[in-house]
Protein backbone atom coordinates (compact mmCIF):
# COMPACT_ATOMS: atom_id res chain seq x y z
CA UNK A 1 0.00 0.00 0.00
CA UNK A 2 3.09 2.17 0.97
CA UNK A 3 3.52 2.37 -3.35
CA UNK A 4 0.18 3.26 -3.91
CA UNK A 5 1.18 6.75 -4.84
CA UNK A 6 4.10 8.47 -6.19
CA UNK A 7 3.11 11.18 -4.32
CA UNK A 8 3.15 10.76 -0.12
CA UNK A 9 -0.14 12.36 1.14
CA UNK A 10 0.75 12.99 4.44
CA UNK A 11 -2.53 14.74 6.40
CA UNK A 12 -4.24 11.81 4.92
CA UNK A 13 -2.82 8.40 4.99
CA UNK A 14 0.20 6.98 7.23
CA UNK A 15 2.89 4.72 5.87
CA UNK A 16 3.51 1.94 8.34
CA UNK A 17 7.04 0.86 9.61
CA UNK A 18 8.59 -0.48 6.51
CA UNK A 19 9.31 3.09 5.00
CA UNK A 20 12.97 4.04 4.62
CA UNK A 21 12.36 6.65 6.70
CA UNK A 22 11.61 4.66 10.00
CA UNK A 23 14.08 4.91 12.79
CA UNK A 24 16.11 1.81 13.45
CA UNK A 25 13.15 -0.30 15.31
CA UNK A 26 15.30 -3.45 17.14
CA UNK A 27 17.54 -3.22 20.59
CA UNK A 28 18.08 0.09 22.36
CA UNK A 29 18.71 3.44 20.87
CA UNK A 30 20.11 6.23 22.27
CA UNK A 31 19.73 9.65 20.71
CA UNK A 32 24.27 10.24 19.28
CA UNK A 33 23.74 14.56 19.00
CA UNK A 34 25.56 15.95 21.59
CA UNK A 35 29.02 16.81 21.76
CA UNK A 36 30.05 16.52 18.25
CA UNK A 37 33.08 19.05 15.70
CA UNK A 38 32.61 20.20 12.60
CA UNK A 39 34.89 21.38 10.90
CA UNK A 40 34.52 22.79 6.95
CA UNK A 41 36.84 21.94 4.29
CA UNK A 42 36.36 24.64 1.59
CA UNK A 43 38.55 23.47 -0.70
CA UNK A 44 40.12 19.53 -1.23
CA UNK A 45 43.14 21.00 -1.45
CA UNK A 46 43.67 22.70 1.64
CA UNK A 47 44.88 19.61 4.00
CA UNK A 48 42.62 19.46 7.19
CA UNK A 49 43.25 20.02 10.39
CA UNK A 50 43.50 16.82 12.08
CA UNK A 51 43.65 17.83 15.26
CA UNK A 52 39.74 18.10 16.61
CA UNK A 53 40.61 20.46 19.53
CA UNK A 54 39.96 23.98 16.82
CA UNK A 55 37.25 22.12 15.62
CA UNK A 56 33.87 24.16 16.03
CA UNK A 57 31.35 22.28 18.67
CA UNK A 58 28.29 21.43 16.96
CA UNK A 59 24.33 19.65 18.19
CA UNK A 60 22.95 17.37 15.40
CA UNK A 61 20.90 17.71 13.20
CA UNK A 62 23.33 20.41 11.70
CA UNK A 63 23.21 21.53 7.95
CA UNK A 64 26.52 23.82 7.25
CA UNK A 65 25.18 25.72 3.75
CA UNK A 66 22.27 27.35 5.73
CA UNK A 67 24.70 29.26 7.70
CA UNK A 68 27.18 30.36 5.04
CA UNK A 69 26.90 33.88 2.95
CA UNK A 70 24.79 34.04 -0.22
CA UNK A 71 26.62 34.26 -3.84
CA UNK A 72 26.15 34.13 -7.64
CA UNK A 73 28.74 31.74 -7.93
CA UNK A 74 27.32 28.77 -5.94
CA UNK A 75 24.55 26.58 -7.55
CA UNK A 76 20.71 27.41 -7.13
CA UNK A 77 20.72 23.45 -5.53
CA UNK A 78 22.00 25.06 -2.17
CA UNK A 79 20.32 28.55 -2.77
CA UNK A 80 22.99 29.96 -4.14
CA UNK A 81 24.92 29.11 -0.63
CA UNK A 82 28.42 26.98 -0.11
CA UNK A 83 28.38 23.47 -0.44
CA UNK A 84 32.01 22.11 0.28
CA UNK A 85 33.72 18.87 1.80
CA UNK A 86 32.23 18.88 5.76
CA UNK A 87 34.17 16.98 8.70
CA UNK A 88 32.59 15.37 11.61
CA UNK A 89 34.00 14.07 14.99
CA UNK A 90 33.11 12.97 17.86
CA UNK A 91 34.50 11.22 20.79
CA UNK A 92 32.69 8.65 22.91
CA UNK A 93 32.68 5.18 25.38
CA UNK A 94 31.34 2.01 25.27
CA UNK A 95 31.42 0.42 28.79
CA UNK A 96 33.10 -2.83 29.23
CA UNK A 97 28.79 -3.80 30.66
CA UNK A 98 28.31 -3.71 26.90
CA UNK A 99 30.84 -6.23 26.10
CA UNK A 100 29.27 -9.42 23.94
CA UNK A 101 26.46 -7.27 22.86
CA UNK A 102 26.67 -5.49 19.28
CA UNK A 103 27.38 -1.75 18.74
CA UNK A 104 25.13 -0.20 15.74
CA UNK A 105 25.38 3.86 14.79
CA UNK A 106 22.34 4.55 12.24
CA UNK A 107 21.98 7.85 10.75
CA UNK A 108 18.59 9.19 9.71
CA UNK A 109 20.00 11.21 6.92
CA UNK A 110 23.44 12.73 5.51
CA UNK A 111 23.49 15.19 2.92
CA UNK A 112 25.49 13.81 0.60
CA UNK A 113 28.67 11.01 -0.55
CA UNK A 114 29.43 10.02 3.13
CA UNK A 115 32.04 8.38 4.49
CA UNK A 116 32.29 7.13 8.41
CA UNK A 117 35.18 5.83 10.34
CA UNK A 118 35.81 4.24 13.36
CA UNK A 119 39.14 4.52 15.30
CA UNK A 120 40.59 4.37 11.71
CA UNK A 121 38.45 2.35 10.11
CA UNK A 122 36.34 2.79 7.26
CA UNK A 123 32.81 1.10 8.29
CA UNK A 124 31.28 2.26 4.68
CA UNK A 125 30.15 5.05 2.09
CA UNK A 126 26.77 5.76 1.18
CA UNK A 127 26.14 8.41 -1.65
CA UNK A 128 22.58 9.55 -1.45
CA UNK A 129 21.56 12.08 0.71
CA UNK A 130 18.22 10.73 1.93
CA UNK A 131 18.28 7.22 2.80
CA UNK A 132 18.72 6.62 6.39
CA UNK A 133 21.45 3.83 6.85
CA UNK A 134 23.42 2.12 9.86
CA UNK A 135 26.48 0.61 10.32
CA UNK A 136 28.01 -2.19 13.03
CA UNK A 137 30.82 -0.70 15.04
CA UNK A 138 31.31 -3.82 17.04
CA UNK A 139 34.78 -5.58 15.76
CA UNK A 140 36.25 -1.32 16.08
CA UNK A 141 35.09 -0.67 19.49
CA UNK A 142 37.40 0.17 22.26
CA UNK A 143 35.81 -0.64 25.46
CA UNK A 144 35.99 1.28 28.43
CA UNK A 145 38.02 4.35 26.91
CA UNK A 146 38.01 6.77 24.37
CA UNK A 147 36.82 5.85 20.41
CA UNK A 148 37.08 8.19 17.54
CA UNK A 149 34.12 8.37 15.16
CA UNK A 150 34.75 10.64 12.02
CA UNK A 151 32.22 11.47 9.09
CA UNK A 152 33.62 13.16 6.18
CA UNK A 153 30.41 14.56 4.06
CA UNK A 154 31.22 15.46 0.57
CA UNK A 155 28.63 17.76 -1.01
CA UNK A 156 31.73 19.62 -3.46
CA UNK A 157 29.39 19.13 -6.25
CA UNK A 158 26.66 20.85 -5.10
CA UNK A 159 25.00 21.63 -8.60
CA UNK A 160 23.28 18.24 -7.85
CA UNK A 161 19.68 18.95 -7.50
CA UNK A 162 17.25 21.36 -8.72
CA UNK A 163 16.02 22.33 -5.07
CA UNK A 164 17.80 23.34 -1.82
CA UNK A 165 19.53 20.13 -0.53
CA UNK A 166 21.32 21.02 2.68
CA UNK A 167 24.92 20.32 3.25
CA UNK A 168 25.69 17.80 6.56
CA UNK A 169 24.38 15.33 8.86
CA UNK A 170 20.76 17.19 9.15
CA UNK A 171 18.92 14.62 10.70
CA UNK A 172 19.11 12.55 14.12
CA UNK A 173 21.40 10.39 14.70
CA UNK A 174 21.48 7.00 16.80
CA UNK A 175 23.54 4.69 18.87
CA UNK A 176 22.26 1.05 18.90
CA UNK A 177 22.79 -1.69 21.43
CA UNK A 178 21.15 -5.00 21.19
CA UNK A 179 21.88 -8.93 21.81
CA UNK A 180 23.19 -10.96 19.16
CA UNK A 181 20.06 -12.01 18.30
CA UNK A 182 17.74 -9.51 17.53
CA UNK A 183 15.47 -7.86 15.26
CA UNK A 184 16.44 -6.72 12.25
CA UNK A 185 16.83 -3.06 10.98
CA UNK A 186 13.22 -2.13 10.24
CA UNK A 187 12.64 -5.35 10.98
CA UNK A 188 8.52 -5.00 12.54
CA UNK A 189 6.38 -4.18 9.75
CA UNK A 190 2.50 -4.21 10.25
CA UNK A 191 -0.51 -3.71 7.83
CA UNK A 192 -4.26 -4.19 8.47
CA UNK A 193 -6.21 -6.35 6.52
CA UNK A 194 -9.82 -7.88 6.31
CA UNK A 195 -11.23 -4.03 7.55
CA UNK A 196 -14.72 -3.76 8.53
CA UNK A 197 -16.61 -1.91 11.05
CA UNK A 198 -16.74 -5.33 12.97
CA UNK A 199 -12.56 -6.20 12.95
CA UNK A 200 -9.58 -5.82 11.49
CA UNK A 201 -6.91 -8.20 11.23
CA UNK A 202 -3.45 -6.63 11.97
CA UNK A 203 -1.03 -9.05 9.82
CA UNK A 204 2.64 -8.57 11.62
CA UNK A 205 5.79 -9.22 10.34
CA UNK A 206 9.15 -9.41 12.77
CA UNK A 207 12.16 -10.13 10.62
CA UNK A 208 14.97 -11.87 13.09
CA UNK A 209 18.19 -11.69 12.96
CA UNK A 210 20.71 -14.30 14.45
CA UNK A 211 24.47 -12.89 14.64
CA UNK A 212 26.00 -15.53 17.48
CA UNK A 213 27.42 -18.66 16.40
CA UNK A 214 24.53 -20.96 18.21
CA UNK A 215 21.01 -21.58 17.37
CA UNK A 216 18.44 -19.71 19.28
CA UNK A 217 15.09 -20.34 20.80
CA UNK A 218 12.77 -17.01 20.03
CA UNK A 219 9.57 -15.89 21.29
CA UNK A 220 8.17 -13.22 19.91
CA UNK A 221 5.33 -11.19 21.78
CA UNK A 222 3.31 -8.96 20.03
CA UNK A 223 0.61 -6.97 22.05
CA UNK A 224 -1.51 -3.71 20.44
CA UNK A 225 -2.81 -1.16 22.70
CA UNK A 226 -5.21 2.13 21.93
CA UNK A 227 -2.91 4.58 21.66
CA UNK A 228 -5.74 7.42 23.40
CA UNK A 229 -6.91 5.08 26.20
CA UNK A 230 -3.80 2.63 26.73
CA UNK A 231 -6.31 -0.26 27.20
CA UNK A 232 -4.99 -3.75 25.89
CA UNK A 233 -6.89 -4.78 22.77
CA UNK A 234 -4.87 -7.91 21.34
CA UNK A 235 -1.90 -9.99 22.14
CA UNK A 236 -0.37 -12.88 20.63
CA UNK A 237 2.94 -14.96 21.27
CA UNK A 238 4.65 -17.17 18.66
CA UNK A 239 8.14 -19.29 18.81
CA UNK A 240 10.40 -19.76 15.93
CA UNK A 241 14.34 -21.82 16.15
CA UNK A 242 17.12 -19.61 14.29
CA UNK A 243 19.77 -20.97 13.17
CA UNK A 244 23.29 -19.49 13.60
CA UNK A 245 24.59 -16.56 11.46
CA UNK A 246 20.54 -16.79 10.06
CA UNK A 247 17.59 -14.68 9.46
CA UNK A 248 13.81 -15.47 9.22
CA UNK A 249 10.47 -13.57 9.01
CA UNK A 250 7.67 -14.64 12.00
CA UNK A 251 4.52 -13.98 11.01
CA UNK A 252 1.61 -13.36 13.17
CA UNK A 253 -2.24 -11.81 12.91
CA UNK A 254 -3.43 -10.19 16.07
CA UNK A 255 -7.18 -9.78 15.36
CA UNK A 256 -9.38 -6.67 16.67
CA UNK A 257 -13.40 -6.53 17.08
CA UNK A 258 -14.98 -3.23 16.13
CA UNK A 259 -11.57 -1.43 15.12
CA UNK A 260 -11.23 2.72 15.89
CA UNK A 261 -10.88 3.83 12.26
CA UNK A 262 -8.06 6.29 11.36
CA UNK A 263 -9.58 9.53 9.58
CA UNK A 264 -8.74 13.27 9.03
CA UNK A 265 -10.61 14.83 11.57
CA UNK A 266 -9.73 11.75 14.40
CA UNK A 267 -6.84 10.39 13.56
CA UNK A 268 -7.03 7.31 15.65
CA UNK A 269 -4.01 4.99 16.50
CA UNK A 270 -2.64 2.22 17.82
CA UNK A 271 0.10 1.32 19.48
CA UNK A 272 2.01 -2.25 18.83
CA UNK A 273 4.86 -3.42 21.33
CA UNK A 274 7.15 -5.88 19.76
CA UNK A 275 8.71 -8.33 23.03
CA UNK A 276 11.68 -10.37 21.79
CA UNK A 277 12.61 -13.33 24.55
CA UNK A 278 15.65 -15.38 23.65
CA UNK A 279 16.20 -19.10 25.19
CA UNK A 280 13.64 -17.61 27.90
CA UNK A 281 15.49 -14.35 28.66
CA UNK A 282 13.59 -10.90 27.51
CA UNK A 283 16.11 -9.15 25.76
CA UNK A 284 14.42 -6.15 23.82
CA UNK A 285 10.90 -3.92 23.17
CA UNK A 286 9.86 -2.00 20.97
CA UNK A 287 6.99 0.43 19.60
CA UNK A 288 5.44 1.19 16.56
CA UNK A 289 2.68 3.17 15.58
CA UNK A 290 -0.16 2.15 13.58
CA UNK A 291 -3.68 2.31 12.67
CA UNK A 292 -6.99 0.77 10.61
CA UNK A 293 -8.29 2.90 7.53
CA UNK A 294 -9.38 1.74 3.94
CA UNK A 295 -8.68 3.54 0.48
CA UNK A 296 -10.63 3.47 -2.76
CA UNK A 297 -10.50 5.01 -5.76
CA UNK A 298 -12.48 4.95 -8.51
CA UNK A 299 -12.16 6.33 -12.50
CA UNK A 300 -15.40 8.59 -12.29
CA UNK A 301 -16.35 9.08 -8.61
CA UNK A 302 -12.95 9.40 -7.05
CA UNK A 303 -11.15 9.14 -3.95
CA UNK A 304 -12.72 7.08 -0.40
CA UNK A 305 -11.24 7.33 2.59
CA UNK A 306 -12.99 4.49 5.04
CA UNK A 307 -15.89 4.54 2.49
CA UNK A 308 -16.34 8.44 2.14
CA UNK A 309 -15.86 9.99 -0.91
CA UNK A 310 -13.09 12.77 0.20
CA UNK A 311 -11.73 15.44 -2.21
CA UNK A 312 -8.09 15.86 -2.01
CA UNK A 313 -6.97 19.47 -1.29
CA UNK A 314 -3.16 19.24 -1.10
CA UNK A 315 0.05 21.47 -1.49
CA UNK A 316 3.96 20.34 -2.77
CA UNK A 317 6.15 21.34 -0.32
CA UNK A 318 10.13 20.25 0.22
CA UNK A 319 12.34 18.78 3.49
CA UNK A 320 14.19 21.98 4.16
CA UNK A 321 12.13 25.20 5.94
CA UNK A 322 13.18 28.46 4.12
CA UNK A 323 15.92 30.37 6.50
CA UNK A 324 15.83 27.13 8.81
CA UNK A 325 17.62 25.09 6.25
CA UNK A 326 17.58 21.02 5.68
CA UNK A 327 17.70 20.25 9.48
CA UNK A 328 14.23 21.57 10.52
CA UNK A 329 13.44 20.75 14.57
CA UNK A 330 9.91 19.21 14.84
CA UNK A 331 8.40 21.88 16.78
CA UNK A 332 8.82 23.73 13.01
CA UNK A 333 7.08 21.09 11.08
CA UNK A 334 4.39 20.34 13.68
CA UNK A 335 3.44 24.26 13.11
CA UNK A 336 3.47 24.18 9.83
CA UNK A 337 0.93 21.40 9.49
CA UNK A 338 -1.07 23.35 11.67
CA UNK A 339 -1.18 25.89 9.95
CA UNK A 340 -1.95 24.10 6.58
CA UNK A 341 -4.81 22.05 8.60
CA UNK A 342 -6.52 25.41 9.33
CA UNK A 343 -6.07 26.93 5.53
CA UNK A 344 -8.07 23.62 4.60
CA UNK A 345 -5.55 21.90 3.88
CA UNK A 346 -5.49 17.70 3.98
CA UNK A 347 -3.15 16.55 1.63
CA UNK A 348 0.74 17.01 0.99
CA UNK A 349 3.25 15.75 -2.08
CA UNK A 350 6.23 15.88 -0.45
CA UNK A 351 9.03 16.03 -2.80
CA UNK A 352 11.04 14.11 -3.68
CA UNK A 353 12.46 12.30 -1.48
CA UNK A 354 12.22 9.96 1.93
CA UNK A 355 10.59 12.36 5.03
CA UNK A 356 12.24 12.73 8.25
CA UNK A 357 10.56 10.47 10.41
CA UNK A 358 9.39 13.54 13.05
CA UNK A 359 7.35 14.40 9.61
CA UNK A 360 5.87 11.20 9.25
CA UNK A 361 4.68 10.66 12.76
CA UNK A 362 3.53 14.37 12.61
CA UNK A 363 0.78 13.62 10.12
CA UNK A 364 -0.06 10.45 11.39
Amino acid sequence: MKNLFKCLLCSFMFLFSGTLSARPMFGTSELFVNGWKFQLQKDKSIELDENTEQWRRVTLPHDWSVEGHYSHTYASATGYLPGGMGWYAKSFEVSEEQKGKKVFIYFEGVYNRSKVYLNGHLLGERPNGYVSFMYDLTPYIKYGEPNDLRVQVDHTRSNDSRWYTGSGIYRDVYLVYADPVHIDLWGTYCTTEKVSASRADFRVRTTLRNESDKKAKVQVELTLYEKNSGRKVAQTKRGVGLNAADSLVCEQTLRVSRPKMWNIGDPQLYRLVTTLYVNGEKTESNELMTGVRTLRYDANEGFFLNGVNTKLKGVCIHHDAGCLGAAVPREVWKRRLETLREMGCNAIRMSHNPQAPDLYELCD
